[in-house]
C-alpha cells in the first residue's frame, strides 16, 4: 500500500508541477494522469475500450454516458434507482468521487477522495477516454 500512495504522490506532483492545475494536459501529463488513476481505481476498474469489466464497470466512455448504463455489467438495483436518468459529466463524476454515498446511497462502491486536485486530475483522465 505504501508504494501504490507514493507513485499515486509522485504521479500528481509531476502533473501539477507541468501545470496540470489548469486542467489542460499534454500527452506526458495525461500519462501521469493515467498512473495516478490506475493506482487509485484498478483494483476494482479497467479503463481501455473494450476491456473487460472488472468488479466494477469499465471505465472508458464514461464522460457523457447514462449513469448505470454500460453494456455488459449488471449494475445493483440501488445503483439504478439513485442514478435513473443523470448522465455522467465532470460534476456528477466530482460529486461522485467526493463521496459516493451521498451520490447512491445504496452503492457498493464505497470511494471518498477528499484531495480535490487528485479528483480533478482523475475527472480529467476519465473525460480524454473517448
Amino acid at each position: 500500500m505504501f508504494q501504490r500512495t507514493r507513485i499515486a504522490s509522485h504521479a500528481l506532483t509531476a502533473i501539477l508541477a507541468c501545470g496540470a492545475g489548469t486542467l489542460a494536459f499534454a500527452a506526458d501529463d495525461l500519462a501521469a494522469a493515467r498512473l495516478l488513476t490506475v493506482t487509485q481505481c484498478s483494483q476494482c476498474h479497467t479503463f481501455d475500450k473494450g476491456e473487460k469489466h472488472g468488479q466494477g464497470p469499465n471505465l472508458f466512455g464514461l464522460i457523457g454516458r447514462e449513469a448505470a448504463s454500460v453494456e455488459g455489467f449488471v449494475f445493483s438495483p440501488g445503483i439504478k434507482e439513485s442514478l435513473k436518468g443523470k448522465i455522467w459529466d465532470k460534476d456528477l463524476l466530482d460529486k461522485w468521487l467526493t463521496d459516493t454515498i451521498a451520490v447512491a446511497p445504496k452503492a457498493q462502491m464505497i470511494y471518498f477522495q477528499d484531495d480535490p486536485d487528485i479528483r480533478a486530475v482523475l475527472i480529467q483522465f476519465l473525460s480524454s477516454q473517448r
